[in-house]
Parts: C-alpha cells; structure tokens; sequence
C-alpha cells in the first residue's frame, strides 16, 4: 500500500507515518513546514525517517495545487490519503483568518481533487476537530449532534470540510472518513498546546494562565490511541451511498485542565505559578467524545490515561528541551 500523508511533519503526522512504516506501508509525506511554531521541532521530526528508504518527503504547501498534482502525478499506486495538514489553532484564528481559509478550505479542496483523480483510491481519511461541536452542552458530543455553532473561524473551517467532503462522497463517489480529533497530546507534541506551553512554563519559572481557575475540562487523547484509531478507520473504508462517515476520536473520559496541571507538577518535579482569567470566547467550557461508533467500526477502545500520558510527556519534553537549548 502507498499511502499519501500530509501534516507529516506534524506532531499527529509523525505518529501516523512511523507507524505505517512499521507496518511496512510505503508513505508519501508532504508538509509546508510552515512558522506557527518552532520549525525546528518538525525537522527534528522528519530526520527520524530521513534514512527510511520507504519514505519520502516534498516540502508542499496544500493549497498549491499545481504542486499537489505533482507530487501525486509522480506517485500513480496511491492508494490511500490520510489528510491530516492544516492550520491549527483555535485562538490563533482570530488573529490570522486567512491562514485558515487558505490551508484548511483551499488545501481540502485541493486533496479533494487529487483523490478525484486518483483511479486507485481506496479511501480518504481526513482530520476534523472536536471545535466543531461549538456552544454544545450534552455531554459527551455524538456525531449526530448538532454542529452549526461554531465558536471560531477554525471550528467553521473544519465543519466546512466535513461538508465538502459529504459533497464529493456523493459526486463522485470518493469512500471518506472524517474524524474529529480530541484533545491530543504526547510526546513530539506541538507547543502551542496547553500541556506543552505549561511544562515549558513551569520549568522556566514562568506563571500559567488557567482559565476559570483551571475548571474547564477536556478529552485528552494520547497520540498512540488517537494513531491506532487513524490505523483501523484506514483499513474500512465506508461503501454505502455517499460512501462518506465522520466519526469521534477520543478518550472518552473529560478531565479538569488543573488536573492536567497537577500531572505536570508531578512528573517535572516542579511547581507551577498558577495565574487566574477569564474564559476566552473561542474556548468551550468542556468536550468528551462519544467514541461508540468508531469503537464499534474499528474496536478502538483508548487506552492510555492522563496519568500515565503525561508522564511520558514529560519524559521527552525533558530529552528535548536539554537537546534545544544547547
């Protein structure tokens, strides 16, 4: 199996192609390796498969789609993409709108169209975003619920393609699986996370922001059980008319982000300075995901607590940083 995957250079990314290739699927990689944050950290990332003969990487930008055609026009025994660049960042879309609509519009609709033309495509699965669930408060969020209230340009974006993507199942008849991801964490992880921004904080002496006194809860997902999920959904294709499904991906478990904290504390051996403030408006005040659908398709069953993610977290948040501060 050829596999076309972007983000690769990407903290989810990276996951998904170490694993594929340890399965011993060939994997086309591609990434802008863009600014959002440090570009290091995404080399670093890339130079652990830079020897692996089964993979190969192009420094592409999605919505280049002249550059896009390319990369897949050299690669015809694509069989599969796992579609997983985007811009990132809930807050960060208030301050770049147009990064959003470039990457995450326009870079869905090009991959949209690479699948289009690809005769030997047999399924394309992409990242949405537990964001799309918005002003919900059932919990936890199913993926019949309701999401047209969005609380951000990137909830919007990534609602956006799900519908794009139910367009084109029925168009065309291109078998897709979304799924919106919850709260991942881990190590290689971005830093524009709270877990990653906190334990550089903390170590650095710095005090953190907990909004609402740290009150707000999350589904923390560990990046080994959200690559698994990515894995089974991979292998089953959807074949009934649209041949289209969007799925959760999570932990199935919501936990206060002061407890985040308190793990933190724990596994770096240091305290944080805890600063209080208000909710932002983008941010909602809890997610969990109903994970019996994908449970169900693809037996993913998460397996990994906080409790035990965070430590190893910590783990190589501390290798790394001794390695990036040098």
């Amino acid at each position: 199996m050829t596999v076309l995957l972007t983000g690769a250079a990407g903290f989810i990314g990276h996951h998904t192609a170490v694993a594929l290739r340890a399965r011993g699927e060939r994997v086309v990689g591609i990434d802008n390796l863009n600014t959002y944050y440090d570009v290091r950290l995404k080399d670093a990332r890339l130079a652990l498969l830079a020897d692996d003969p089964g993979f190969s990487f192009h420094r592409v930008d999605i919505s280049d789609r002249a550059a896009v055609a390319e990369v897949v026009a050299a690669n015809p025994d694509i069989t599969t993409i796992i579609h997983l660049a985007a811009q990132a960042g809930v807050r960060h879309s208030m301050v770049d709108p147009y990064a959003y609509v470039a990457s995450n519009l326009m870079g869905h609709v090009v991959m949209l169209e690479a699948a289009r033309g690809l005769k030997g495509l047999r399924h394309l699965v992409y990242a949405s975003s537990s964001s799309v669930y918005g002003a919900n408060r059932k919990m936890p969020f199913t993926e019949t619920d309701r999401v047209d209230t969005p609380l951000s340009l990137y909830a919007a974006t990534k609602r956006a393609d799900e519908l794009m993507s139910y367009a084109y199942a029925h168009l065309y008849g291109i078998p897709q699986t979304g799924l919106r991801f919850f709260t991942v964490y881990g190590p290689w992880g971005r830093p524009d996370m709270a877990y990653f921004s906190f334990a550089e904080s903390i170590l650095a002496g710095r005090p953190i922001t907990l909004y609402d006194g740290g009150t707000l809860r999350r589904d923390f997902t560990y990046v080994d059980d959200i690559v698994g999920g990515i894995l089974g959904c991979m292998e089953r294709a959807p074949t009934d008319g649209p041949p289209q499904r969007v799925l959760n991906i999570g932990n199935n478990r919501s936990e206060a982000v002061s407890t985040l904290v308190d793990l933190l504390e724990d596994s770096l051996g240091k305290k944080a300075i805890r600063v209080d403030a208000p909710r932002p408006a983008a941010d909602v005040s809890e997610t969990c995901a109903n994970v019996e659908a994908i449970g169900a398709l693809a037996g993913f069953a998460p397996s990994t607590p906080l409790s035990v993610g965070i430590p190893r977290f910590s783990s190589w948040y501390l290798g790394w940083r001794e390695k990036s501060f040098i």
